[in-house]
């Protein structure tokens, strides 16, 4: 083993240790390992270029800017107002809020989802003076749970649909079979009862709620055109290898001066505004995962798995789902998926099955297990923060509370799901 692969190892370990310890810096961290690896001559600029999956960055900038403009249009808080309005209880109104930061979070990123769902559900609970942290949990996981379903959910689903060539009409139906969208579904209803079962002392009529205005329809229908066009392009770029990326790019373009012209603001504020932290974070962690794929130390941790778990598919199956969930517990499930997906692969080559199984599993397993604790996903960081900010502090034991029966009982039905639908 020569010392660039060791020195690859070593830079990768110590950067996802500083993710851990550091989760505010993990942009900082990310951007000077990737250089690290370059400046060490471990990889080429070239190689570490073509490391980044551009395909899957135009998608999440892109989505990023169509999702601002319908947040600022303040159509999801109406829609979530009319929603409470007439829910016959508290309890009602609580999971109503649930099913539609679910249904926004399949198209746009969870964090966004959050900002977008938390002022309603915050407003809810100081009319009716009740402490919000439970209701503000549930809505974290929920964003999380259906960030899974579709290609722009959330950065996870982008990256699988990298590695795995999938367009946006495979996450509903793949090769002929039901895809991820169903198995988290079918988590969803699990963990819907999970929620009813929190919740169901809420039992006060919610008072009517004063109407929230919506400034324009215009954002609304940029996204539901978005999500039309990126079902066509399926059909198109069949490889994923560019279209998504680029149709995603373009309804950015046309959000930001769209939002530039309607609020008479500047463009530059606009593009600045948007979250790039989360995506020079995205473009370091396909360098260090380049870096450590090309000097064969996924090769090497594929075979151990391998060999630990013999020809057993299902126990293989079965250890990467629920490693994914633990780590996510504790680590970003970013920068450990994109580390595990090649691994994922290079397992089923080896065992001599369809990668999709062990792909599938990861995704879910990665998804799901940041619903455990308040620091494994960005939606429960960002909304503990604005709990904060209400003066309510979140243990975690609170988030856990809620976060693992939740993540338990949604893993569980999809791990099942995936299995029968994907096992041969």
């Amino acid at each position: 083993m020569g010392i660039s692969n060791i020195s690859a190892l070593i830079i990768f370990i110590a950067a996802y240790v500083l993710f851990v310890l550091l989760p505010n810096r993990r942009t900082l961290v990310a951007v000077s390992a990737s250089l690290v690896v370059i400046l060490a001559g471990i990889i080429t600029l070239r190689e570490a270029f073509l490391a980044v999956n551009w395909n899957v960055m135009g998608i999440f900038v892109g989505t990023l800017m169509v999702a601002d403009i319908f947040m600022e249009s303040r159509v999801p808080a109406y829609i979530a107002e009319i929603i409470v309005d007439k829910a016959r209880n508290t309890a009602w109104a609580i999971l109503f809020i649930c099913l539609l930061t679910g249904f926004i979070s399949a198209f746009v990123e969870n964090v966004a989802t959050v900002l977008i769902v938390a002022p309603i559900a915050l407003a809810l609970a100081r009319k009716l003076n009740f402490n919000p942290v439970k209701m503000m949990i549930a809505i974290a996981v929920s964003s999380n749970l259906q960030g899974a379903a579709t290609l722009i959910g959330d950065p996870p689903s982008m990256l699988l649909g990298g590695f795995a060539k999938m367009n946006f009409m495979d996450f509903f139906f793949y090769r002929g079979r039901p895809s991820i969208f169903f198995a988290v579904e079918l988590g969803a209803l699990a963990s819907f009862a999970v929620l009813y079962f929190i919740f169901r002392s809420h039992k006060e009529k919610v008072p009517l709620m004063s109407v929230e205005k919506v400034k324009s329809w215009v954002p609304t229908v940029i996204l539901v055109v978005l999500v039309f066009a990126l079902a066509v392009s399926s059909f198109i770029d069949t490889g994923f290898s560019y279209m998504a990326g680029l149709i995603c790019m373009v309804f950015g373009v046309i959000s930001i001066l769209w939002k530039t012209i309607v609020n008479k603001g500047s463009t530059i504020e606009g593009i600045k505004s948007l979250d790039w932290d989360t995506a020079f974070f995205l473009v370091g962690i396909f360098i260090l995962v380049g870096s450590i794929t090309l000097t064969g130390w996924l090769e090497v941790v594929s075979g151990f798995l391998s060999g630990l778990i013999g020809q057993n598919i299902f126990l293989g199956y079965t250890l990467l789902v629920f490693i994914a969930v633990f780590v996510s517990a504790f680590v970003d499930n970013v920068p450990f998926l994109a580390a595990m997906l090649p691994v994922a692969i290079s397992m089923a080559h080896k065992l001599n099955v369809a990668p999709h199984l062990f792909l599938f599993g990861l995704l879910i397993g990665a998804s799901l297990g940041g619903n455990i604790t308040p620091i494994g996903a960005s939606a429960n960081i960002v909304a503990c923060g604005l709990l904060k900010k209400e003066g309510y502090k979140v243990s975690f034991s609170d988030f856990a509370k809620i976060g693992l029966p939740f993540t338990l009982a949604a893993v569980a039905a999809a791990y099942v799901f995936i299995w029968l639908a994907w096992a041969k």
